[in-house]
């Protein structure tokens, strides 16, 4: 269809002044009202219908209907409450379903103002539209409602669309005058033109023109706030109520209003906000965002938790609380930053069911190559001079991260910025962390999460929580003294009498990367709250295998994070109280004396004494238990925790979120008199997941001495191999109950320790065991805390580890080695690792997988598929 293509507008007097609309044009008509955009769409659509047209109203306003139903008239309704991405994403399709040559009306773009409450999204809302409906030949029709808008945004739509006019009465006469009129020019286009009757005559002499500019100015000469987003003019007015010392119900009611436009739509986390934070609060954390919109979930939550403690009465949190100074990334500069790079059209083809995995890779490598706007690098750079050089991290906080029942645990990346060099460098490296986390909404493992929990059509806008990182310098390096995460109920009861309501602790020195993560060599102190001593393994030779050896630290010279051996660290001089949190390695430090090495002091973490001596894991427990009734849920929090110099703990939780659990609701009885050829496995303890009574239709097996002999290269292979089995088995609706039993560390990185499997590559399965093998070195992480336990928990997958040489474990390797392969038949181009992976078919008589969390007792037979 040619663009050159004639379409009359219903007047021919406008037809005249504009010399007609053509193919491809996008009309916008800035009114005083609705009914000044009626009086223009009426005639065009009925001239439209006259020549054979079908209209598409796009319906969304809260005005009454601009056209009602008819043959040739189909009218979309559409909901932009639902957010963004929803709202545009279904106008993008019915675009692309209707096709090239459609005409369409759209209801008034200012409707949109009251549920997004921002002009910025309106003009990107326009610019991602306004080209696609030209490129398909159409013709469109939309409006604004004059005074209403940022200049900004009106600029934006100016600078998009095709044809903009002017609609305004003065001396109770009505006018227009168009501003942009793409490729038609006359000497009288760009007057204004005051209607007299049917006709629109252009005011061509001076005298005339000058009265009408004059009287629009004096209507407008109070009208600074019209030129502001209704972002900010939103705020302006909460800061008058604020000042004014409005009324109770004027400030609930903006206070409701802000916490649904920054905070939160789940319902759940509204109530709380609503209790905790006041109108100051607010306004307080607007001064602190850049751009607009929501701050995002796992800021939320982080805020919540501090509000939470201050407002405890029994307890004077301020005295051991560290106060955050955070920023905010708001929700809306993620699309910004799509739109602003032209990625909105393969934005779109990723959320269709056939682009979502194989889409997602490419936007994701050119989400990491984009730019940002000049007024938000702007922001940007005013963060950084009030953090100075004091270490950053900028942290995923989408939308639907950290909320009841979605914690995205590890989902989106997070990354440090040691925040050295100068400016320009260090502003570089903060654009670059922040593409990083944008890009991480695209990662296979966030994609399968959202996949998985049915969330892959929602409005996921990604925020950012950028926070000072807590700490001190120490030489040249930084770091907090301690952190760690704490939850306050702990599923992960290892002995009968300890309590799951007491909560626990993973306990780290530096950096909290080594609590939330599984580390590669390395465990966190596992501290259950009521019994904090109390350990999981017995014996020096255990204490000392699975404790903390290596401590994550920023390295100022080097601009980096590291990775550094306590053994090394402790030989210098960093003012860390190593007496405190270890002991000496006397065995160690005898060892490398023998072999002429002089050393001061090898150290040893067990955090016995400090656990012993000191109040802190009981006021941990308190504070995990005031944000657990005031969730009214039990919950997940990261922190960090620094000491005084009279070593007064300083706690700073940097996360808070509801923690998924699966605990002892029902109760279950486990058989004890199994005989032998007819059990699987049978242990005390190490397990999470709660009560369970699992029937299994297959297992997988891991072959440890055969995983072993293999390259590094084909270690990866195998853990590709089992995310084929998880999709091709473990994913089918009927008899997809899988358990994966494997040597090691599932999802560890390094193969030597375990099997390197992604999330995504074992989502759905129905158990996960980790098998010790200590001649091979492959030893199971007990990783209750981390980000892959809740990966498990949210997607309900059981967990336990065996360990076949401790007393009450028992392992039947007999029983798998002495079933068929089916291997071979489910994969046959993978049927060269049938000696490392085993794939058995449950037999007849059944598999069942028992636990009971109050016993801590738990048991895997062959037997009856019922109960």
């Amino acid at each position: 269809m040619s663009k050159s293509q004639r379409v009359s507008t219903g007047y021919a007097e406008l037809d005249a002044i504009l010399d007609g609309l053509r193919i491809g044009d996008n009309v916008v008509l800035k009114v005083e009202s609705i009914e000044d955009y009626r009086y223009f769409v009426q005639p065009f659509v009925e001239q439209a219908l006259r020549d054979g047209r079908t209209i598409n109203y796009m319906r969304f306003g809260d005005h009454l209907p601009l056209l009602a139903e008819a043959p040739q008239i189909k009218i979309h309704q559409i909901d932009p409450k639902e957010g963004f991405e929803p709202f545009a994403g279904q106008v993008y399709q019915i675009v692309t379903d209707q096709g090239e040559g459609a005409f369409y009306v759209f209801d008034c773009l200012s409707e949109l103002l009251s549920a997004w409450a921002t002009d910025h999204m309106i003009g990107n809302f326009f610019r991602i539209t306004c080209p696609y409906l030209f490129d398909l030949d159409t013709v469109a029709y939309f409006a604004l409602i004059r005074s209403r808008h940022a200049f900004r945004t009106v600029e934006q739509i100016r600078n998009t669309t095709q044809v903009l006019i002017d609609v305004f009465s003065h001396e109770d006469h009505f006018h227009l005058q168009p501003l942009k009129v793409w490729q038609r020019r006359s000497p009288t286009m760009f007057l204004p033109h005051h209607k007299i009757g049917e006709r629109f005559i252009p005011l061509t002499n001076s005298f005339e023109s000058t009265r009408l500019y004059k009287s629009l100015a004096e209507r407008t000469a109070n009208g600074g706030r019209r030129q502001i987003d209704h972002w900010h003019r939103l705020f302006m007015d909460a800061e008058d109520l604020c000042r004014e010392n409005g009324s109770g119900y004027d400030r609930d009611s903006m206070v409701r209003h802000l916490c649904r436009h920054v905070l939160a739509r789940e319902e759940r986390m509204l109530v709380l906000a609503r209790e905790y934070f006041s109108l100051p609060d607010l306004l307080d954390i607007k001064s602190r965002i850049i751009g607009t919109g929501f701050i995002g979930g796992k800021a939320v939550g982080m805020l919540l938790a501090h509000h939470i403690l201050r407002r405890d009465p029994s307890f004077d949190w301020n005295h051991h609380l560290e106060k955050h100074d955070s920023y905010y990334v708001g929700s809306n500069v993620y699309y910004s930053y799509i739109v602003h790079n032209n990625l909105w059209p393969l934005f779109m083809q990723q959320k269709a069911e056939a682009g979502y995995f194989s889409v997602a890779a490419e936007l994701r490598e050119k989400m990491l190559a984009g730019s940002f706007p000049d007024e938000i690098r702007e922001e940007f750079q005013q963060m950084l001079e009030y953090y100075g050089q004091y270490p950053i991290i900028v942290r995923s906080s989408s939308l639907l991260e950290d909320g009841f029942g979605n914690a995205f645990a590890g989902k989106y990346d997070s990354f440090f910025c040691v925040n050295q060099g100068s400016p320009e460098e260090r502003l570089e490296a903060l654009e670059n962390a922040i593409r990083k986390v944008f890009a991480s909404a695209m990662s296979e493992d966030a994609l399968t999460y959202r996949l998985q929990r049915g969330l892959d059509k929602k409005d996921e806008q990604m925020a950012l929580l950028i926070q000072r990182v807590s700490g001190s310098y120490r030489k040249h390096y930084y770091l907090p003294e301690l952190a760690g995460v704490g939850v306050s109920y702990n599923t992960f009861v290892w002995d009968k009498e300890m309590d799951p309501q007491a909560g626990m602790l993973r306990l780290v020195v530096g950096m909290g990367t080594r609590a939330v993560d599984r580390s590669e060599v390395d465990y966190p102190r596992v501290v259950a709250l009521d019994a904090p001593t109390r350990r999981q393994h017995k014996g020096f030779e255990d204490v000392r295998k699975f404790s903390q050896h290596d401590i994550d630290l920023l390295n100022i010279n080097d601009n980096s994070l590291q990775t550094l051996s306590l053994y090394n660290l402790a030989q210098e001089d960093l003012g860390l109280p190593w007496d405190i949190y270890a002991v000496r390695d006397e065995d160690t430090i005898r060892l490398l004396q023998e072999r002429g090495r002089k050393v001061a002091n090898v150290w040893m973490l067990t955090f016995d004494d400090f656990l012993e001596q000191s109040d802190f894991a009981p006021l941990m427990q308190r504070l995990l238990k005031t944000i657990e009734k005031a969730y009214g849920y039990p919950v997940d929090v990261e922190f960090t925790a620094n000491f005084t110099a009279d070593r007064t703990v300083k706690i700073d939780v940097v996360q808070c979120r509801p923690l998924q659990t699966r605990g002892a609701e029902s109760t279950l009885e486990i058989p004890q008199d199994i005989a032998d050829d007819k059990l699987l496995f049978r242990s005390t303890g190490n397990f999470m997941g709660g009560n369970v009574s699992h029937a299994l239709d297959w297992i997988i097996w891991i072959e440890p001495a055969e995983y072993l002999r293999l390259p590094p290269s084909e270690k990866y292979e195998v853990a590709r191999l089992i995310g084929r089995l998880n999709r091709r088995i473990a994913g089918r609706e009927e008899e997809g109950r899988t358990m994966l039993i494997g040597p090691g560390r599932w999802g560890t990185t390094t193969p030597s320790l375990g099997v390197p499997v992604s999330f995504s590559e074992i989502s759905n399965l129905t158990a996960l065991v980790e098998v010790a093998f200590p001649s091979g070195g492959l030893m199971p992480e007990l990783s209750f805390g981390s980000h892959f336990f809740q990966d498990l928990v949210e997607a309900d997958i059981f967990y336990l580890a065996l360990f076949p040489e401790h007393k009450g474990c028992t392992f039947n390797r007999a029983w798998l080695q002495d079933r068929p392969n089916a291997l071979d038949g489910l994969i046959p181009s993978s049927g060269h690792y049938k000696s490392v992976v085993k794939v058995c078919r449950v037999p007849d008589t059944g598999i069942r997988l028992m636990a009971d969390v109050v016993a801590q007792e738990l048991v895997c037979f062959e037997g009856p598929q019922e109960g």
